[in-house]
Order: structure tokens, then C-alpha cells, then sequence
């Protein structure tokens, strides 16, 4: 039987250890689902609504499993349309592959239909290796290179495969001069700093006696190296978005998240520390970070180019987090003073009764802080979280207490709407055991997300657990943009841009054989909940949400206040319930009493 290209090439993944491609057929790329097809099973493909989401799927599957993810797309606008996800998965230091169709050899150049300058299109987004393949023997070498480097790196990488060629005989390279004869196989290599620059940085972070620790998605694998470290150095520690998973929320040490979505104790201990530790993160806010000059610094990052970026540091350690921190810990004394610590917890415990009241505050007809408080304490173990961009990121970083065991995350660097829901099919396609929950606002679920609940239709009935909850905050607004526009520019509500129509999402999910639930009422959260963790098939619940209630940043500014009052001036046509509503949440965490008055 003849070997076409396109029979070598999914082989070939085979044997790199793929197991799973998602994606989206079409014509220019048939010779490559033909080859899937006689596989008979041996990479999965999954089937998404779009390319887009196609492209969020790998990146979210690279994020949970540490392994490559690849999707496939068509020539033309199958490419283009993997554009999106594939910068989700750049930004975020994920390996990607991106398989693409082209159309035929003989026809390029001609302005034939369908016909894009790939190259020249993932120039940027698969700048770390992306070539159009002419020839049958140079398919190995080119997906060889394009898999290492993508999983060396860290990177996204693109393979671009005209449609003619992908039916031709494989042939493998002759031994002759002008070709390649590449191999499978990569080995991690151990990234540790010398031990003179260890031990520079033990001196830093012995000699500092307020210790600040940062986390970020590079510190995932290093879970018990930061605990040691933490508690060697009495230190507190904040989470980047993506380090979220990193400590679990139960150490009256950890401070939560930090930035703009942060918390009250993160802001408070960037701005008392007087020594920064950095790990794995690229956290960008640098006005969250300690006052340049205020802090000694240490960094660790695997990449030589994100460090020292945020903050002037004094050390930088370019390593793998756990293994650095593995070499690092017995050159750290342990401190005997814990009053830094101390006034940590003492922050932290002071916050958790400001969000209790917060979240209990009464809203018209639901506060959506509620609906993640009373997550937390039903969260299965082992679940995995998701959460689109938008207002619910605000809740999902402050009122979302993760576990030991848990996963989660969103679309960090590109801070994309659209992810939440294809993150969570990938977590379930890769952990079909578990619970995975997104969490949506409803602008993302009109963008994209609603049509990717026929994915989870699709496919639901195979998986170990059928546990899969979509949450939809359905406020009928563009609400993080909103606030921005309040308290960043100093403008009331443009209705004309913010303003999205009602729409029955229970009603939909009820239509294509999920689960659909309809909350209105505050006292109805938990309850829904609880539905939805003990049903059989997979759930949308619509939380009617309230638009007013404000997204408050850890610290807000005297500029910010000022843009916001001058919001009020110009008359937002919501003002009666943002001015309650902020009343509530900034009074409420300072005065006595009841707030959910």
C-alpha cells in the first residue's frame, strides 16, 4: 500500500507522542483528514465549531498536560483562522504546532482562490519555525524541526502543506548532498544557574527581612520548591493570573491575586517588602510591583529575555523553577523573626471578611461575586477551572479559592474573550475524569463560546465524568470595558457599544440535549451549584448578574477616583445603581454593619 505524505506525517506525530489534534476540515488540508482517517484512531481528532477555538484547544491543552498541542485548518481563512488562538499560545509560552493546508504547488503565485502568502501570515505568531513544505522528502525534516523547536522552546511553530502534495508518495531523503536526515526525540535539558550566582541570590534574600514572593505560570511544577521557600524565608506570596494553581488559597500567607484583578493584601505587599523573589512569571503591571529602589530583587525564568523586564533586579537567575529553587533552599536561612509574616496573615484575614462582604452584598437581581463565592467551598477535588476575559476574570481572581490538586487557567498575555469554553473542552478531552468548570461572561459566550457548546454536545457521552459546567454571568453588557471607560477615561456608558442583547442560554444548552438552569435569585446560587456538580450530563447555568456592581482594583487611585466622579458628572445612564453599588462595595469593606442591606 502507498504512503502518501500525508500517511508519514501523522505517523510521524505518532511517534513524537501526539495523541490528540484539534481542528476544523476543508479541502486543501483532505489529504492530511484522509490519513487521519486510515490511522484508525491513533491520533484523536477533535472536532471544534471554529479554527479559532480549534487553536485556544491546543494552546489550553499544551497549559494542562505540559505536552505539545496541535491543530489543523485549511487553506485560506481555515488559516487566518487560527491567528487568534495561536498568539493566546505565544504570549503564554506554550508549544503549538499548526498544521495548514495550501493550495496546490502549480497554482501558487496565480492569485488562485484561497491562496494566502502563509509564510508571510505566521510570520509572527510561529516566528520560531514556520516553512510551506515543496517536496515529499522534506516533510520529515521540516516536522521534525518544527515539533522540537516548538517543545524546546516553548513556542509556536507552523507547517504549511499544499494540498497536491499531501497525496504524493512519501519518499525519504536520498543520501545525497542538499538534504536532511532529522530524527524524533527531545530530552529536557536541566537549566540551572552556577553556584556563585545561587549563592548571590541567598545573600539577597537572607539579608532581606520584609520577603515578597511573585509567582506566575512558571512556578507550576515547582509547587513544594515555593512552599519550602516561603516558609524558609517567612515570606508572603502573590499570584499572577497564571500562577493562580501555583499555592493553594487555604496558607493564610498567600495573598491572592495581584494587578488590577488583584487583592487588597497582594497591593499591600508589593508596596512593604523590601526584598522581591520572582518566579515564572511575566507579570506586567509594573505599578503593582514594589516602588523602583524600594526592594532588592532575585528573578528566576527559564527564558533569558523575560528577565529583569519587570523590575531592576539585582539577581537574575536564568533556570527551571523547581530546579533552581531545589539548589537555592539550602543556601536560605530560615528566618526566626515572623512578624512580616505575621502582618501578612493579618492582611490576608482582614480581606477575606471584606470579600465575604462583598460578595453577600445585596445586587439587582444577582451580585456575580456570589456566584464564585459559592463555588469555592462546592468545588470537587481535582476540578479544573477556566474563566473567559472579561468582568468574571475580576471574580474568578478574588473570590475562586483554589485546593491542592487543582487546575486552572485563562488566556494570560493576549487576555482574549473567547477562551474559557474551548480551554474547558481540552481539560476534559485530556483529564476526562475530572470536573472542569468555565466561567463566561456573556459577551464571550456571543462572540464564540455558545457554539462551541455543541462541541461538548458533541462529544460529552465519551468522556469518565460528564462534569463539564458552563457559567454564564448574563449581565447584558460589556461590563469590564464599561468600568474601564468610567474609571480610566473618565466617561459615562456608551450604550451603543457596551449595551449586548438578553439571551436565553439555558434555553439553548436545554436544546442541544445539555443541562439548563436559570438563576435570578441570590438565595437560588449555592443551589444551582449543587444541581450542576450532581448531574449526569454536562450544564450551562445562567446567573442573572448585576452590571453595577464595580470590578474595584486592589488601590484606587486619587486619578481614578477623580475620572470616576467626573462619570457621574456627565450622567452615566446607569448612575443610580453604580453609585449604590459602589457604595456597597467600597463602604461595605470599611464601615460596621450589615451590607447586604
Amino acid at each position: 500500500m502507498t504512503v502518501t505524505v500525508g500517511d508519514f506525517l501523522i505517523e510521524r506525530l505518532s511517534e513524537w507522542g501526539v495523541t490528540r489534534i484539534f481542528g476544523y476540515p476543508g479541502d486543501g488540508i483532505n489529504g492530511v483528514f484522509g490519513a487521519l482517517s486510515r490511522a484508525k484512531g491513533k491520533i484523536e481528532f477533535v472536532q471544534a465549531r471554529h479554527e479559532e477555538m480549534a487553536a485556544f484547544m491546543a494552546s489550553a491543552h499544551a497549559k494542562f498536560t505540559g505536552e505539545l498541542g496541535v491543530c489543523i485548518a485549511t487553506s485560506g481563512p481555515g488559516a487566518s483562522h487560527l491567528i487568534t488562538g495561536l498568539y493566546d499560545a505565544r504570549l503564554d509560552h506554550m508549544p503549538v504546532l499548526a498544521i495548514v493546508g495550501q493550495q496546490a504547488r502549480t497554482a501558487l503565485g496565480s492569485h488562485y482562490q484561497q491562496e494566502l502568502d502563509l509564510v508571510s501570515m505566521f510570520k509572527d505568531v510561529a516566528g520560531a519555525f514556520v516553512q510551506q513544505a515543496s517536496a515529499p522528502s522534506q516533510v520529515r525534516h521540516l516536522l521534525d524541526r518544527a515539533v522540537r523547536t516548538a517543545i524546546g522552546e516553548r513556542q509556536v511553530t507552523a507547517l504549511i502543506l499544499p494540498n497536491d502534495l499531501q497525496d504524493v508518495e512519501y519518499k525519504a531523503p536520498a543520501r545525497a548532498h542538499g538534504t536532511a536526515h532529522s530524527g524524533v526525540g527531545y530530552s529536557k535539558p536541566k537549566v540551572l544557574p552556577y553556584e556563585a550566582d545561587l549563592q548571590r541570590a541567598a545573600d539577597v534574600l537572607n539579608a532581606g527581612k520584609k520577603v515578597a514572593i511573585l509567582v506566575g505560570a512558571g512556578a507550576l511544577g515547582a509547587s513544594e520548591h515555593v512552599f519550602a521557600t516561603a516558609e524558609k524565608l517567612g515570606a508572603g506570596v502573590a499570584k499572577a493570573l497564571l500562577g493562580k494553581a501555583v499555592l493553594p488559597d487555604e496558607l493564610p500567607w498567600v495573598t491572592g491575586s495581584i494587578g488590577l484583578l488583584g487583592t487588597e493584601p497582594s497591593y499591600k505587599l508589593m508596596s512593604e517588602c523590601d526584598t522581591l523573589l520572582m518566579i515564572g512569571s511575566g507579570f506586567p503591571y509594573a505599578e503593582f510591583l514594589p516602588k523602583e529602589g524600594q526592594a532588592r530583587g532575585v528573578q528566576i525564568d527559564l527564558q533569558a529575555d523575560m528577565l529583569g523586564l519587570r523590575y531592576p533586579m539585582e539577581v537574575n537567575l536564568q533556570g527551571d523553577a523547581a530546579e533552581t529553587l531545589t539548589a537555592l533552599l539550602p543556601l536560605l536561612a530560615h528566618k526566626k523573626s515572623r512578624s512580616w509574616r505575621k502582618k501578612i496573615e493579618g492582611w490576608r484575614g482582614t480581606w477575606e471578611n471584606t470579600l465575604e462582604k462583598r460578595a453577600m452584598a445585596k445586587a439587582t437581581p444577582i451580585n456575580p461575586q456570589r456566584v464564585v463565592f459559592e463555588l469555592s467551598p462546592q468545588l470537587p477535588d481535582r476540578a479544573i477551572i477556566t474563566c473567559d476575559s472579561g468582568s468574571c476574570a475580576n471574580w474568578y481572581a478574588r473570590d475562586l479559592k483554589i485546593r491542592h490538586g487543582m487546575k486552572c487557567s485563562l488566556s494570560g498575555g493576549l487576555a482574549s474573550m473567547g477562551a474559557a469554553v474551548p480551554y474547558a473542552i481540552a481539560a476534559k478531552f485530556a483529564f476526562p475524569d475530572r470536573s472542569v468548570i468555565a466561567l463566561v461572561g456573556d459577551g464571550a459566550m456571543q462572540m464564540n463560546n455558545m457554539a462551541e457548546l455543541i462541541t461538548i454536545a458533541k462529544y460529552w457521552r465519551q468522556w469518565e465524568s460528564p462534569h463539564l459546567i458552563c457559567a454564564v454571568f448574563n449581565n447584558e453588557d460589556l461590563n469590564q470595558v464599561t468600568w474601564e471607560q468610567r474609571v480610566m477615561e473618565g466617561d459615562p456608558k456608551f450604550e451603543a457599544s457596551q449595551n449586548i442583547p438578553d439571551v436565553p442560554y439555558h434555553q439553548f444548552a436545554n436544546s442541544i440535549g445539555l443541562k439548563g438552569i436559570y438563576v435570578d435569585r441570590e438565595d437560588e446560587v449555592a443551589n444551582a451549584w449543587e444541581q450542576a456538580l450532581a448531574s449526569d450530563i454536562p450544564v450551562v447555568i445562567e446567573f442573572k448578574t448585576d452590571p453595577n456592581v464595580p470590578p474595584l482594583p486592589p488601590h484606587i487611585k486619587l486619578d481614578q477616583a477623580k475620572k470616576f466622579a467626573t462619570t457621574l458628572l456627565k450622567g452615566d445612564p446607569n448612575e443610580a445603581g453604580v453609585i449604590v453599588q459602589t457604595a456597597k462595595q467600597v463602604l461595605g469593606a470599611v464601615l460596621p454593619g450589615d451590607s447586604k442591606k
